[in-house]
């Protein structure tokens, strides 16, 4: 997976700065922080998820898209 950021399927943007295994069942997460503030999270908040729904694809209106698409600088 490339360090660097990401557009989530709902326009907010994410910086991806590693990847992670799970203390107990060594799946792999990915930490990524917001790049914006966020009222529930706060300025800049961490946050990790499960590499596997990170890559995903989803259905939204009848079309499929990444949860997360990289940028290209």
């Amino acid at each position: 997976m490339k360090l660097g950021k990401y557009r989530h399927y709902k326009w907010a943007t994410y910086e991806v700065i590693g990847i992670a295994k799970h203390s107990e069942t060594l799946e792999d997460l990915v930490a990524y922080k917001a790049l914006y503030d966020s009222v529930e999270f706060g300025n800049n908040a961490l946050r990790v998820r499960p590499l596997k729904m990170f890559e995903e694809t989803i259905i939204i209106d009848e079309k499929e898209v990444k949860r997360f698409a990289y940028m290209e600088e």
